[in-house]
């Protein structure tokens, strides 16, 4: 299933949503393309989408949820890709 959170996180002067499969990255990037987003939109295990894109995505399949059952979807699924850091 297509999982998408609210645009809440700010960036660049927008606002973001996260787009996530808790079924596979095949249907990420599907779902992605469909919608029109960009591949370097993508990160790790997720895709930026601004907030204008936001019911676009919705009205195509995506379903709506909070970010922490999207984090937790995604890592009952596992495919959460956390970011590496690096001990100095």
């Amino acid at each position: 299933m297509i999982l998408i959170d609210l645009p809440t996180w700010p960036g660049h002067g927008k606002l973001w949503s996260h787009l996530v499969s808790d079924v596979s990255y095949e249907e990420l990037h599907a779902f992605a393309l469909l919608l029109g987003a960009p591949e370097k939109a993508f990160e790790r295990d997720h895709y930026d989408i601004p907030a204008k894109w936001y019911e676009d995505a919705v009205r195509l399949g995506a379903r709506p949820v909070g970010s922490k059952e999207l984090v937790a979807r995604l890592t009952a699924a596992g495919l959460r890709r956390r970011k590496v850091t690096r001990a100095a």
